[in-house]
């Protein structure tokens, strides 16, 4: 007795072990996996980017090499000896013909900051990527920071003041601009520069650039503050809910957006029953215990804190 195997068709775009879930792509790893039972089709995908050559002349660099970046002294726009010892046809080259090409790197490498200017931004610029990477910055701060910087050499800033004041006062005032919650205290403590002397630089960037900077919302510093001693989501959600109501109040201006932050998570914890003390929530925002005392009297005064309503809120899931 003959019987017909059934053969089941799937399409594409689905699982190719269970046939219901689609494919999901993993941009990161290159894998492609199921969305459904997690079945892994593909280990790697083919990168489908710039090849970075550029066969013509002309601006268009999305197939000549890395990127431009300001973060780089010289935008990335120059070229490097490379350091194997070979010829065009992989063969090793001659002690002379060595000694020869190691002398053309020294005075490549000499020509392209043969300028003060382009000594500077060298100086300057290797700092700025440890600091990106002490204090997690993004892309386009850091991008930010440099055009600052570039500015203000440009504006002949940099004399009679270190170079690593300028850019930390210059990374301040990127970090206000794209409203990245990093402090001058933070900067201080990865930079090794008095905050005295980062206030100095940045006022004068703020007068003589015409730097227009925002006013910081003290929301996104919760977050930040709350992540270090492991405050709940709860907590979090209350807290941005009592610095909205205590904003509508007009009472924040001149108050520091970190001190704000970390007074209304203390408030949030004493409502959650969360037992964290001023002096833990204290060290995490390096702010002192007094100032949110100060605060927190000033908030329950205007909010009415005790009231039950809030409480009443919070055990309705409403943040």
């Amino acid at each position: 007795m003959n019987t017909k195997q059934k053969v089941m068709i799937i399409p594409k775009n689905r699982c190719n072990r269970c046939g219901s879930g689609s494919k999901v792509t993993d941009a990161e790893s290159g894998e492609i996996f199921c969305g459904s039972c997690g079945f892994v089709m593909s280990e790697k995908i083919e990168d489908f980017g710039p090849e970075h050559r550029n066969f013509m002349d002309g601006e268009d660099r999305s197939r000549a090499g890395a990127g431009t970046s300001l973060s780089r002294h010289d935008m990335g726009l120059s070229t490097i000896i490379g350091p194997v010892n070979k010829d065009a046809t992989g063969k090793p080259l001659s002690s002379s013909m060595k000694h020869t090409i190691g002398r053309l790197r020294i005075w490549d490498s000499r020509s392209q900051a043969h300028k003060s200017s382009d000594r500077n931004y060298r100086l300057a610029f290797n700092e700025l990527s440890k600091l990106k990477d002490k204090l997690g910055l993004s892309e386009s701060t850091v991008e930010k920071t440099a055009y600052i910087y570039r500015k203000a050499v440009e504006n002949n800033l940099i004399r009679g003041r270190s170079i690593t004041s300028l850019l930390g006062a210059s990374l301040y005032a990127a970090c206000r601009e794209s409203e990245t919650p990093r402090t001058l205290k933070d900067i201080e403590l990865v930079s090794n520069v008095k905050r005295k002397e980062l206030s100095k630089c940045y006022r004068v960037l703020v007068e003589r650039l015409d730097l227009k900077m925002p006013v910081v919302s003290s929301v996104y510093c919760i977050a930040r503050i709350a992540n270090k001693i492991g405050i709940s989501e709860k907590s979090k959600r209350f807290a941005a809910k009592i610095l909205h109501d205590y904003e509508q109040s007009g009472e924040v201006a001149g108050k520091s957006p970190t001190g704000l932050a970390a007074t209304a998570l203390y408030l949030a914890c004493v409502k959650m029953d969360e037992h964290y003390s001023q002096r833990d929530i204290s060290k995490a925002a390096n702010i002192t215990e007094v100032t949110i005392r100060n605060r927190a009297a000033a908030m329950r005064r205007t909010l009415n804190l005790n009231d039950k309503s809030y409480e009443r809120k919070s055990s309705e899931g409403e943040f």
